[in-house]
């Protein structure tokens, strides 16, 4: 079955797709602080300030609405020094002073107020503070001569406002943050990789070449002295330099002995981290080492395909043998159609792993199901034919 690479995507498509959701969340949060302001200007509105008292609502409306999201709306914000608390003073001016000219139609906008305390200060000042905002506009409304219900409305509304606006900040920074763990996740990933070659390298050829070096030399001083000597010496040296050929294929193509035991801990770690519920079915015995082998890695590519192109949130692992296959299955959710076409497009991870399963006489594939789930599945025989050295001299 034909399979094309998740493994192909750039840097910019990944930094794209994870901030996809924060702008999303930014959208509503603007959305719902500018209903909070239309509805206040909507009061104003309904009162006989003339054209000119219409004006300055409006602007103590954009300008209250420009603080609120541009400074204590921001991703990273300025909090716990000096200018937030000048700011703090200036949104308390325009949601203050105008009540002096528009009395109960201004009483909403303090709720802006409340929530950026809840955002700026510490806890231990800004809950007394934001009792203190909701105290004041009961008092503000008995002095317009609003009755108890009038007083007890505006206090509980003071409080739901103030609220709605600390959450909503919350949550788009929460959501920003959250991929940006992910995002960090996926470039994890991607730096151990190559850690792991790097190691490989290290390990699997340093030995092998300061022994041909150490062998060549010690050939060179007996190819006149001792001939049959010699002789040994260069046998030896072509059997280190076979295996050497061998570890560089298996390094560049990214095959080695792996456990399949210990891929599926380390799976089942770096998913949970990434905040994904997983769970893992293992229902094998003893494999292979060939088979065992490439079915990790088999896991260790899907892995980090959920981590890379997807908002999993639940994951399914099934390890085991049917018949005389062994096989590897990871269904995912969190996959759109279009997502999945872009990033499972191009690249070389699932085609190296198809072209590697075939050597074994397997068979690696995927799909996407009508909800939204991303299915990868890879098998290979138990009896694998075994592996006669391939180079010649």
């Amino acid at each position: 079955m034909a399979a094309s690479s998740v493994d192909g995507s750039t840097s910019d498509d990944v930094v794209s797709y994870t901030r996809f959701a924060p702008r999303i969340a930014r959208l509503v949060v603007s959305t719902v602080f500018c209903a909070i302001c239309l509805v206040g200007f909507l009061h104003v509105l309904m009162m006989p300030v003339g054209v000119t008292g219409v004006v300055l609502s409006f602007s103590y409306m954009v300008a209250l609405l420009m603080l609120q999201l541009l400074y204590f709306g921001r991703e990273t914000p300025w909090f716990r020094r000096p200018w937030s608390l000048l700011a703090l003073l200036l949104q308390a001016g325009l949601v203050y002073l105008p009540i002096l000219q528009f009395q109960q139609a201004w009483v909403g906008m303090p709720g802006f107020l409340a929530g950026s305390v809840l955002l700026t200060l510490t806890p231990a000042v800004a809950w007394p503070v934001f009792a203190l905002v909701v105290m004041s506009m009961g008092v503000a409304q008995s002095q317009f001569g609003g009755t108890y219900v009038d007083i007890a409305y505006t206090s509980v509304s003071t409080v739901i406002t103030g609220l709605v606006v600390y959450g909503l900040s919350r949550l788009a920074g929460l959501v920003r943050e959250i991929h940006e763990v992910r995002t960090e996740l996926a470039e994890m990933a991607v730096a151990q990789e190559r850690l792991r070659f790097a190691r490989d390298l290290h390990d699997l050829l340093g030995y092998s070449l300061s022994t041909i070096t150490l062998k060549t030399e010690l050939t060179h001083r007996l190819v006149n002295r001792q001939p049959a000597r010699a002789k040994e010496e260069l046998g030896e040296i072509l059997e280190i330099s076979r295996r050497a050929l061998v570890d560089v294929r298996s390094v560049a193509s990214g095959y080695r002995e792996l456990s399949l035991d210990e891929e599926c801990r380390s799976v089942h770690s770096v998913l949970t981290a990434a905040g994904v519920q997983v769970r893992i079915n293992q229902e094998y015995e003893d494999l292979p080492i060939r088979v065992s082998t490439v079915l990790a890695t088999v896991l260790r590519e899907a892995a980090t395909n959920v981590l890379r192109h997807s908002r999993a949130r639940n994951c399914e692992v099934t390890v085991g043998c049917a018949g005389d296959n062994a096989f590897v299955e990871m269904i995912n959710d969190g996959v759109t159609a279009v997502s999945s076409d872009r990033d499972f497009g191009s690249g070389n991870g699932l085609e190296n792993l198809t072209h590697r399963l075939g050597q074994l006489s397997g068979e690696l594939g995927y799909e996407i199901d009508s909800g939204n789930r991303f299915r990868l599945y890879a098998y290979a025989p138990l009896r694998v034919p075994d592996e006669d050295e391939r180079v010649v001299a």
